[in-house]
């Protein structure tokens, strides 16, 4: 009997045992098995464990193939449900093929096994899975409930990530040792958060991202939601400004809700610096009603009470004032990338990429002042550059080729904003700097390797 057989029956027997223990609920179904049988808002019981919700939970192509030939399963053709006939006789063949560590790893199969085999523990399972909360699925369909017709531009202020939905994990990113600390920090209090409101710590969770475009400011946040398993909730606060999006305070409310009501979950506010140009602004009067709404929800706001994490972040911190400052209780820098942290970017990105002579530390040499982001700009370049000789694999010319390319086309852009500054008489503010400056290289030091801000 194949892995594949076994694979289906896991399946069968789990929906089986979700549809006849009714103290079982959708957190204790494994999520591909929860996404294969979610029907409207929930997972209904009896599930519906046709043959296509089977082969979308297992990657099995024809499922009932894999089981036909077994005494105790049966498919109806004409519904197409493939089902147990005889439940004790799958549980056993299942128990005798199944580890441990296999059925501890879904909780509803760990409470039909519970007390028969050793180590199978449904608390723990449970605990270890991931919540309904954090499926795409729940959060879509609570977002329709949220927003009726009218309402629905309003979704134009935020967008929400599922953790499933988050391809860029915090172990595809280098971060320094202070922003290691403080992302264990904040997985502790939201592990803990019961004992912290029972200190009567309730001011933690509202972090500020500060740093150039490029160092990975979004990356961690949504890397953070990823390995916290919480829903990510993204708003710019330039989008409060959009002509059509009417009472703006309103939707400033609305923002904190739908947080609130997605909670436990990240909520991640761009353009932070966009807040202190408001408020030194003669900008219309509703803006800045906005404004003012903003850091009042924020100041209501708590991790422990509303299970809410709240990360600001920006590009200039130097446009904030002490108002804005003293509503975060963690200020996270996000430097570029020195010499060390280039080449440990490199690694990373190049995962997964035919490299001959790979040599990271001499690209990394040649590029400072290179972001994260920059640097996936760099192997962007050199893999479409090979693809146009038809070749599959890199060579290390190729990337620091890619790099003169990069420069060059860098330099035309600051000198074309160079020239911009000039005609408006701006010629004196700090732009986008990539180039070559001295470098202080502190090995112990760590930086972002995404793209995002």
């Amino acid at each position: 009997m194949t892995d594949r057989a076994l694979d289906v029956v896991e399946f069968l027997l789990t929906a089986r045992v979700y549809e006849r223990d009714t103290d079982l609920d959708e957190n204790d179904l494994p999520p591909a098995v929860r996404s294969a049988l979610w029907d409207g808002d929930g997972v209904p019981r009896p599930p519906k464990a046709t043959g296509e919700a089977v082969a979308e939970a297992t990657g099995i192509a024809d499922p009932w193939e894999e089981v036909a030939s077994l005494m105790f399963t049966e498919r109806d053709s004409f519904s197409g449900r493939i089902r147990l006939v005889d439940d004790e006789m799958a549980k056993e063949w299942y128990a005798n093929r199944a580890e441990a560590s296999r059925i501890q790893s879904n909780p509803a199969l760990a409470a039909a096994y519970e007390g028969e085999i050793e180590d199978v523990d449904h608390a723990a399972a449970r605990e270890a899975n991931r919540p309904v909360q954090a499926d795409p699925q729940w959060i879509d369909g609570l977002l329709e409930d949220m927003f009726d017709e009218e309402d629905e531009e309003m979704l134009d202020l935020v967008e929400v990530q599922a953790p499933a939905e988050i391809e860029t994990t915090l172990d595809d990113l280098v971060l320094t040792d202070e922003q290691q600390v403080e992302t264990e920090k904040v997985s502790k209090a939201i592990e803990h958060r019961d004992y912290l409101a029972q200190v009567g710590l309730v001011e933690v969770g509202k972090l500020l991202f500060v740093g150039p475009p490029g160092t990975g400011k979004t990356s961690t946040a949504r890397g953070l939601a990823h390995r916290l398993d919480l829903p990510f909730v993204e708003v710019k606060l330039s989008m409060i400004t959009s002509q059509y999006l009417g009472e703006t305070a309103k939707n400033v409310e609305k923002v904190f809700e739908v947080a609130k009501r997605l909670s436990p979950c990240v909520l991640f506010i761009d353009e932070f610096d966009f807040v202190a140009k408001t408020r030194t602004s003669d900008e219309h009067a509703a803006i800045k009603r906005a404004v003012n709404t903003l850091l009042k929800a924020i100041d209501e706001m708590s991790l422990v009470k509303d299970d809410v994490l709240l990360v600001g972040a920006t590009n200039h911190p130097d446009e904030l004032d002490a108002a804005v400052w003293r509503r975060f209780d963690e200020i996270l820098s996000f430097p570029k990338p020195t010499k060390s942290m280039r080449a440990d970017i490199l690694r990373i990105v190049t995962r997964g990429i035919d490299v001959e002579n790979f040599d990271p530390e001499e690209i990394a040499a040649n590029t400072d002042g290179l972001t994260g982001s920059d640097l996936r700009l760099v192997l962007r370049e050199a893999v479409l550059d090979a693809l146009v000789e038809d070749r599959t694999t890199l060579a290390q010319t190729d990337l620091l080729d890619a790099v003169k390319a990069f420069e060059e086309r860098d330099h035309l852009r600051n000198l074309d904003s160079l020239e911009e500054a000039v005609e408006t008489g701006e010629s004196g503010e700090e732009g986008h700097d990539h180039g070559h400056d001295h470098e202080h290289d502190h090995d112990h030091e760590q930086a972002p390797a995404d793209a995002d801000d």
